[in-house]
C-alpha cells in the first residue's frame, strides 16, 4: 500500500492499494484543489511517486528522504561486500564473513572492538575501504549549515563517487545527481520521513493484534485513527 501523512499531525490522509504513479494520482489531483498552502512533500525515490508529483503538484518541492538515500547507499556497499567475498573465496580466504552488520553500522556507533575489527578489514580490501568512506561522508551531507555549503558537499560527492572507479559507486552517484534538487530541497524545509516510517510501524503492530484483515475498507478506516491510539510492545 502507499500511505500519505500529514508530517505536522501525524496523520493518515490517505490509503490505498499500490505504489504505482496512478494509484496515488486521483488523491493528488484532489489535493491539488484544497491544499493551496502545501509547499513540500516528502518521499522516497520512488519513480511513480516522483512523476505523480511532478504532474500534479508541480509547484511543490520535492524532498527526498533522508534514511532512502542512505539506504541506496548501503545496497551499494552490500553489493560490493559481495563481489569481494566471491573473489576471497575462490582464493580460499573467508576474511569478510560475517562483516555486513559491521559496514552497514554507523561507524560511530560501534563498540571499541567492533572498529578495531571493521578497521583491520577495510584495511585490507580498497574498493570496501573507499566505499565505506563514501558512505561515512554521506551521512555529514545532512549536518550541513546552509544550501550553499550543502550544494558544494553534493557536488563534490557526487564527483568523488563518480571518479572512484567503483561501478557500484557510480551508480549511486548517478542515481542521486538525477534527484539532486530533491535531495537539496531539505535544506529549504528541513523535513524528513522520519513521521512515515513511524506509522509503518504502528501499522505492522496493528496488523498483528488483528491478526491480519480481511477486509480492506475496514483496515483503512482503523488506518486513518491510527494517529490517536497508543501501541506498545508487550512481552
Amino acid at each position: 500500500m502507499t500511505v500519505v501523512t500529514d508530517l505536522e499531525t501525524g496523520r493518515i490522509l490517505h490509503a490505498v492499494e499500490g505504489k504505482g504513479k496512478e494509484d496515488i494520482r486521483p488523491f493528488l489531483e484532489g489535493l491539488a484543489r484544497k491544499a493551496k498552502n502545501l509547499e513540500a512533500v516528502a518521499m522516497d525515490m520512488s519513480s511513480g511517486y516522483f512523476s505523480a508529483v511532478c504532474q500534479c503538484l508541480p509547484r511543490v518541492d520535492i524532498v527526498f528522504d533522508r534514511f532512502h538515500i542512505i539506504a541506496l547507499m548501503n545496497q551499494a556497499l552490500d553489493e560490493i561486500r559481495r563481489q569481494q567475498q566471491r573473489e576471497l573465496d575462490e582464493l580460499g580466504q573467508k576474511t569478510l564473513k560475517g562483516s555486513r552488520f559491521l559496514l552497514l553500522r554507523n561507524y560511530k556507533s560501534l563498540e571499541s572492538g567492533r572498529k578495531a575489527r571493521l578497521d583491520a578489514l577495510l584495511e585490507a580490501n580498497q574498493p570496501l575501504f573507499v566505499a565505506h568512506s563514501m558512505k561515512e561522508q554521506l551521512q555529514l551531507f545532512w549536518e550541513e549549515t546552509n544550501p550553499e555549503s550543502a550544494r558544494d558537499f553534493l557536488d563534490i560527492w557526487l564527483k568523488d563517487a563518480m571518479n572512484s572507479g567503483i561501478r557500484e559507486l557510480a551508480r549511486v552517484a548517478k542515481t542521486l545527481a538525477g534527484y539532486r534538487t530533491g535531495i537539496l530541497n531539505y535544506f529549504k524545509h528541513f523535513i524528513t520521513n522520519g513521521v512515515v516510517e513511524g506509522i509503518n510501524n504502528k501499522i505492522k503492530t496493528l496488523k498483528r493484534q488483528a491478526y491480519g484483515f480481511r477486509d480492506m475498507v475496514y483496515f483503512k478506516l482503523r488506518l486513518y485513527h491510527l494517529h490517536s491510539q497508543g501501541y506498545s510492545l508487550t512481552g
